[in-house]
C-alpha cells in the first residue's frame, strides 16, 4: 500500500481521535504510525485543511476560489492549537473568494433571502484597508522600481503574505532575480521611526534562518514618511522608503 499523504495522514488523524483533537494530539497520532513525518509539514496541513483559519490562502491547495466543498476541507478550528471534524451542517458553508484587489481570504457563506427589490449586499463582506494596500502591491510588485520581485515561497508551499517569523508575522516577504530577500512593512498613513526597528527585527529573523549567505532588504510603505523616519533610515541603507497615493474618480453612469 502506498504511503498516504500528509492531509490524508491528519484526515485519518481526525478520524481516529472522535472528530476532535488539538494539533498536539494529531501529530502524536501521525508519529506512532508512520515513520520520518516533519512537525512543521503537519502543522502547514493542519492549516491547509481547516475551512475557518484565514491563513489557509497562503499554501497551494488553497490559491483559486473556492467553495469548502474538497478534499482539502476537513478540520474546523474551535480555537489556539484545537480542531473538530469539519461538518457543514454544523459549522457552515465556507469558501475561499477573491477580493476586488486581487486578494484571496475566506468567509462563511450566509444565505439570505431576497426580492427581487432587495439591494445588492455583496460588499457586506469588506477587507481591512491594510488587507487591501497588501493585496494591491502583492499585484503590482513591479510598481517597486529598484527590485526585480517576486512573492516568496517556502518548502512547504507557504507563501510570502503575512509570513510568520517567531518575532511576528511579516506584511510581505519577497525575493528578487537573485534570490535576496526583500521584506515588507506596511502602514496605513504616516511611516514614523518605529517602523524601521520593526522592519530590522524581520529582517534579522530572515537573515538568520531563510538568506543563507543571501542579502537581505526592507522597504517600508506608507501614505507619508514623516522627518524621523527618514533621518533614520540615512543609518539603515539596506531600507527604503516609499509613499503610496490613492487617487478617487467619479465616473458618470
Amino acid at each position: 500500500m502506498d504511503r498516504p499523504t500528509v492531509w490524508q495522514m491528519v484526515a485519518e488523524a481526525i478520524d481516529a481521535l472522535s472528530g476532535k483533537a488539538t494539533y498536539a494530539e494529531i501529530k502524536s497520532y501521525i508519529h506512532n504510525k508512520w515513520d520520518n513525518v516533519n512537525d512543521n509539514t503537519i502543522n502547514a496541513q493542519m492549516i491547509v485543511l481547516a475551512v475557518n483559519q484565514p491563513s489557509r490562502i497562503h499554501y497551494p491547495e488553497n490559491k483559486k476560489p473556492r467553495l469548502s466543498d474538497s478534499n482539502y476541507d476537513v478540520l474546523y478550528s474551535t480555537g489556539r492549537g484545537q480542531v473538530v471534524k469539519y461538518d457543514p451542517e454544523e459549522h457552515g458553508l465556507w469558501e475561499i473568494y477573491e477580493n476586488e484587489f486581487g486578494g484571496l481570504a475566506i468567509r462563511q457563506v450566509i444565505a439570505e433571502e431576497t426580492d427581487d427589490t432587495s439591494e445588492d449586499t455583496s460588499d457586506t463582506f469588506l477587507f481591512p484597508l491594510e488587507a487591501n494596500l497588501r493585496d494591491f502591491l502583492i499585484k503590482n510588485l513591479h510598481t517597486v522600481k529598484q527590485h526585480k520581485l517576486d512573492l516568496y515561497v517556502d518548502d512547504n508551499g507557504r507563501d510570502g503574505r503575512e509570513y510568520p517569523t517567531a518575532v511576528g508575522p511579516i506584511d510581505i516577504l519577497t525575493v528578487d532575480s537573485r534570490g535576496n530577500f526583500v521584506v515588507f512593512e506596511l502602514k496605513l498613513s504616516r511611516g514614523v521611526d518605529r517602523a524601521l526597528g520593526q522592519l530590522l527585527r524581520y529582517m534579522g529573523w530572515v537573515k538568520a534562518n531563510l538568506a543563507y549567505g543571501k542579502e537581505v532588504k526592507g522597504v517600508i510603505v506608507a501614505h507619508k514618511m514623516d522627518d524621523k523616519i527618514k533621518y533614520a533610515v540615512t543609518m539603515a541603507p539596506n531600507v527604503d522608503l516609499y509613499e503610496y497615493e490613492m487617487k478617487f474618480e467619479l465616473t458618470k453612469v
